[in-house]
């Protein structure tokens, strides 16, 4: 079973891509001591934990998801003390951080790899899978730049040679079994890195990739869960406290190979996208549930999702996130009313919610940008963070050509300091509907939850949550236009709206919700 310390059962999370938080030293990249000093702000809006995209030493060919030592920070985000001050720091607030592990691959400039690129054999030899002599180069197989004849796998580009745990099917000669002598190797080297950071005071990881550790691995992924469950009963027993959220999408797969968190995101399932669109910002013909235009249709979400909650429930938390550095942003076209109502949503369902830096002021795609350092579609997502309308939006006092990507150009670009100001902001909004979860027991984490009413192509969506004897019922309503819900309930008074007016009118099975368009209502029970 996950390990599941008592301190999750209030956390919540906010992402930071490291590079473009603040940069306090002018270099134009984001660092750690930026991090240190944006603490007050973090805690302000209502936050208790941070996870940190990779900041460890690396080429950088992937943005750090090729990680050259993972036992070093990279001076450009600063030093080991600076990473052991924030740590410090961090815990006498009572805050958590959480590092991004990445199993299944290294970059080619790891010292395990440079080894066993070596023709000689040795202890490394086997650490990354290779083929023989006389294999055919194909995708997925680059030549070696050392001295060991044939080919080696790699996972997304060549500079990120996979690190094995064999393939679950053997179809070559050259290919390993999953559960060898050789994979259980591999599995030691990764338990090493976790205990390093763990023991430096760190409470867990975000897990890159979590589900595609075994190759040609088959549903469920069967000896990928057991990959996990040899990694996870040491650490666990070791590190109590320590939890690990995986990027998997599957939560019944997820949570019994030993996460205490997955997110539930637009890969492996198929109801996050439903709700979601962050797909191409351009696409006109995208039909998510949260969209004035109300083309979606939250069903195959409200399916999938209740399924997965009452398999994992009290094993286990779903991870909703507002975005993250991997999909775009919310489209230009979303008015903050939208925002806020994706928002309301997210932060009054159960599991733990994720938000990713900028999202809190309504950052903006920013399309046409070019790649840099491998992010290809992602680069939009990853520009720095605005924190004011001053040079750089604050972010940096480096010339803006040194900066690691571009600020958003457009005067009406959101920030910090005039959102602050601005008590209908979407910035205040994350705080307000933060502190109404943190006040409402049937908010939270581990409050129970159902489904209400939830219909193909059809407006709105309402569930009930429940704990601690407080019972309440949710609907959001996004699309642009009227619309109702006949509920087996009777509800009371209401607790909280935003955007359009609400209207619950008994009915011979329980009310009739008359939902004004772009409208969110909490009811007591």
């Amino acid at each position: 079973m996950a390990n599941q310390p008592k301190w999750l059962e209030d956390a919540l999370f906010y992402e930071i891509y490291p590079q473009s938080y603040l940069d306090t030293n002018g270099d134009g990249i984001g660092d750690l001591p930026g991090i240190l000093e944006k603490l007050d702000y973090i805690q302000g809006l209502g936050f208790n934990a941070i996870w940190i995209n990779p900041c460890y030493l690396s080429p950088f060919g992937d943005a750090g998801y090729d990680v050259q030592d993972y036992q070093q920070i990279a001076p450009r985000y600063g030093t080991m003390a600076d990473m052991e001050k924030l740590i410090s720091e961090m815990h006498s607030r009572g805050m958590h951080l959480f590092l991004d592990l990445v199993p299944g691959h290294t970059s080619e400039e790891h010292k395990w790899f440079l080894k066993s690129s070596q023709k000689e054999p040795n202890e490394y030899s086997d650490r990354y899978i290779w083929t023989l002599p006389d294999t055919k180069q194909v995708f997925g197989l680059n030549k070696n730049r050392g001295t060991r004849e044939g080919l080696y796998h790699y996972n997304f580009y060549p500079i990120q040679p996979s690190l094995n745990y064999g393939f679950a099917n053997v179809t070559q000669p050259w290919q390993t079994p999953a559960g060898a002598p050789a994979v259980k190797k591999t599995i030691e080297g990764i338990k090493d890195i976790i205990r390093f950071w763990l023991q430096k005071g760190v409470d867990g990881f975000r897990v890159d990739m979590a589900f595609s550790l075994v190759k040609d691995d088959g549903p469920g992924r069967p000896e990928t869960v057991k990959v996990w469950q040899q990694i996870f009963p040491d650490i666990n027993r070791e590190f109590p406290q320590a939890a690990f959220v995986s990027e998997w999408g599957v939560p019944t797969e997820s949570i019994p190979a030993g996460f205490a968190m997955d997110f539930y995101l637009q890969m492996n399932a198929q109801g996050f996208s439903k709700l979601f669109d962050f797909g191409d910002p351009e696409d006109l013909d995208a039909t998510p549930f949260f969209d004035p235009r109300g083309k979606g249709d939250p069903k195959v979400f409200a399916d999938e999702y209740t399924d997965f909650f009452e398999k994992t429930k009290g094993k286990g938390y779903i991870c909703l996130i507002t975005g993250n550095h991997d999909i775009f942003r919310r489209p230009k076209s979303l008015s903050p009313l939208d925002i806020k109502l994706a928002y309301a949503f997210i932060y009054t369902m159960p599991g733990i919610p994720f938000l990713y830096y900028g999202d809190e002021i309504g950052m903006r795609q920013q399309n046409g940008l070019d790649p840099v350092e491998g992010s290809m579609f992602r680069t939009g997502a990853r520009t720095p963070m605005q924190w004011d309308a001053e040079k750089n939006a604050g972010f940096s006092a480096s010339d803006a050509d040194d900066l690691y990507l571009p600020i958003d150009p457009e005067e009406n670009r959101p920030n910090v300091a005039q959102e602050e100001q601005d008590p209908d902001s979407i910035l205040n909004f994350v705080k307000e509907i933060i502190a109404l979860r943190k006040a409402n027991p049937a908010l939270g984490n581990t409050a129970d939850f159902r489904i209400l009413f939830a219909q193909e192509n059809t407006y709105p969506l309402v569930y009930e949550r429940e704990d601690g004897g407080q019972r309440l019922i949710v609907a959001v309503n996004p699309a642009a236009y009227a619309c109702e819900a006949e509920i087996p309930c009777r509800v009371g008074e209401a607790l909280y709206s935003l955007g359009g007016s609400a209207e619950a009118v008994p009915s011979a099975i329980g009310c009739t919700l008359k939902m004004e368009g772009e409208s969110f209502v909490i009811y007591k029970a």
